[in-house]
């Protein structure tokens, strides 16, 4: 198990290139096209303020960005596919044609999927693990790199009282059946990342205990990704209300690199890639 924290696994390909984890922990900034976002940095429809925190993300140190438009916080509501279009995919275009980092769609959507991957996104990241209708296939076609996260039901319900036998089992389970479906559809193996999915269907407990135990996940073989940014938990252990969980999410983050993390995907990611450098000085060794 102590190599499984040493051992980065191999680079994933982009269409431009690819994502290595070698030289340490990759920073995926966050880019909400949502009025409701609950860290309260929803964008809405404005691409100009997206390339803004766009340039900002640049210069504070991240490595991909991932633009999405449907919420997924707790209780929300599914929007239509024509409104995700237009939230989504003007974005995308906008920051492609002034950034020069690869973008990643959160979406479940196929539709939305294949348009933002025309428009220049070059990875998906998928809350529901390509399991709604036709995204497993059109993954396997695109072959680009493809994020599978666990979520115990959907984000309208997902709070409501959610229950494991064994919270790291059966989400190592779902991730293990998740990677074997959408290999035997056709995509490559090596273009999945895995997300347990700090957040989504989960308890403080249940969630603290995934920070503590993240290095399990490495033996499915997969990069591991983790989004604890300005969450509920964080919250709730410190008292501390959205605005104000800027020092819990980097306890978290330094935590999770330390067991394992290869992507950390955050809101503030000057602050937060001062933490992955810094932790993977600590694990890795100073160079």
């Amino acid at each position: 198990m102590i190599n499984s924290y040493q051992d980065a696994p191999p680079p994933v390909r982009l269409p431009s290139g690819q994502l290595c984890f070698t030289e340490g922990t990759l920073v995926m900034g966050i880019i909400n096209m949502t009025p409701d976002s609950f860290a309260g940095d929803g964008l809405s429809t404005n691409v100009a303020l997206a390339v803004q925190q766009a340039h900002d993300f640049v210069i504070g140190g991240a490595d991909i960005i991932d633009i999405g438009g449907q919420s997924t916080r707790p209780g929300s509501e599914p929007i239509s596919i024509a409104e995700e279009l237009n939230r989504v995919i003007p974005a995308i275009e906008a920051v492609c044609a002034e950034v020069d980092l690869p973008i990643s769609v959160d979406t479940s959507v196929v539709q939305v999927a294949e348009q933002a991957l025309e428009a220049g996104a070059e990875m998906i990241n998928d809350v529901y693990a390509l399991r709604r209708e036709g995204m497993v296939e059109f993954a396997a076609e695109a072959g680009v790199p493809v994020v599978l996260m666990h979520m115990q039901g959907t984000p309208q319900n997902m709070q409501e009282n959610p229950y494991y036998e064994d919270v790291i089992a059966d989400i190592y389970d779902f991730l293990a059946q998740r990677i074997e479906a959408a290999v035997a559809t056709g995509l490559a193996e090596q273009q999945i990342i895995i997300d347990p999915g700090f957040g989504f269907g989960k308890t403080v407990d249940h969630n603290l205990e995934i920070l503590r135990r993240l290095g399990e996940f490495r033996s499915l073989g997969r990069p591991v990704l983790i989004g604890t940014s300005r969450k509920s938990t964080i919250g709730k252990v410190l008292d501390k209300p959205v605005e104000e969980r800027l020092w819990g999410t980097a306890a978290t983050c330094a935590v999770a690199i330390a067991n394992g993390a290869n992507i950390i995907r955050v809101h503030d990611v000057a602050q937060m890639a001062q933490v992955a450098r810094m932790t993977d000085a600590i694990m890795r060794g100073y160079n």
